[in-house]
């Protein structure tokens, strides 16, 4: 019976992970259309203070207090920091370069997340799994390609900002089991206001009146993030992190298909040979996690 208990968590998990990829997905196509004539800075500002608006209103309704001691533990401090950097470093990313090249760079999180469950909260993670983990590193590699002619230093900000919602993921498997959901998303909004706010001291901007449409695709935004990262959170404690965490890869699906019919963009071959060897890794990794449930 402990099995089937198992089994069905890491499906529902796997269920809320997919939908939450899909809508990050979207959440990045709003950003970046905004990118294009807002600063960074200001869409983060805005972006923060209306997915931390609706989180509060959401908790408010639940009769969810905000403010409580947990708020401030250890592993919710360590997830700001890890937040703010995954955060600033993404949407830089998102604004400097292509949407499908910044996707792929992404999905190296669920490799680092089940490293980081190995090492962190010492999850059995077995050598055939490590060496899945160390090929979708090379295939996120040969998307950057250090070294080349093809090689941006703009890829970087995306590898920072994928290092970042790792750690942030990590963390929120770490806090505190009395904070809900809602909690966790109002606190997560916040600190992308405060990476606006810390990139602004960094490289002053003056803020834009944003036009009509700039002010939907920040909506938007708001509103895709809120709920993909409600799923995200629910499913990162539900299940075995090394079960649930491989179906971010969906995310690559969604964004690459964004990138090229809204944004024109094109996929090189080390794109899509890079992109092939994250993907078999994943899926391996998670054939391993379901083989080593059963015969638990």
């Amino acid at each position: 019976m402990a099995i089937a208990t198992g089994r069905k968590a890491n499906l529902h998990g796997s269920m809320l992970m997919i939908t939450a990829m899909a809508i990050f997905a979207i959440e990045d196509a709003f950003i970046k259309a905004a990118s294009e004539t807002l600063p960074v800075g200001q869409i983060l500002i805005i972006f923060g203070s209306g997915g931390a608006f609706v989180f509060a209103c959401l908790a408010f309704m639940n009769q969810e207090p905000l403010f409580r001691r947990d708020v401030i533990s250890r592993p919710m401090r360590i997830r700001v920091i890890f937040e703010i950097t995954g955060r600033l470093f993404y949407t830089l990313s998102i604004s400097l370069i292509p949407l499908s090249a910044v996707t792929v760079i992404l999905q190296a999180t669920p490799l680092v997340v089940v490293a980081g469950a190995a090492l962190v909260f010492g999850e059995k993670v077995g050598w055939r799994r490590w060496i899945a983990i160390f090929t979708g590193l090379i295939g996120v590699m040969i998307v950057v390609q250090p070294g080349t002619d093809s090689f941006s230093v703009l890829s970087v900000l995306a590898i920072i900002g994928m290092i970042g919602f790792a750690g942030r993921d990590l963390a929120s498997r770490a806090a505190p089991a009395s904070l809900s959901t809602l909690v966790l998303g109002f606190y997560g909004f916040l600190a992308i206001v405060i990476a606006g706010a810390l990139f602004i001291i960094w490289q002053p901007t003056p803020f834009v009146q944003p036009s009509f449409e700039a002010n939907f695709y920040v909506l938007g935004a708001v509103l895709a993030g809120a709920i993909a990262y409600s799923c995200l959170m629910k499913a990162m404690r539900t299940g075995e992190v090394s079960a649930v965490t491989p179906f971010r890869y969906s995310r690559l699906l969604f964004g690459i298909s964004l990138g090229v019919v809204l944004f024109g963009e094109q996929l090189s071959f080390a794109m899509l040979a890079g992109s092939s060897l994250i993907v078999l890794s994943g899926l391996f990794i998670l054939w391993r996690g379901r083989r080593v449930s059963v015969l638990k």
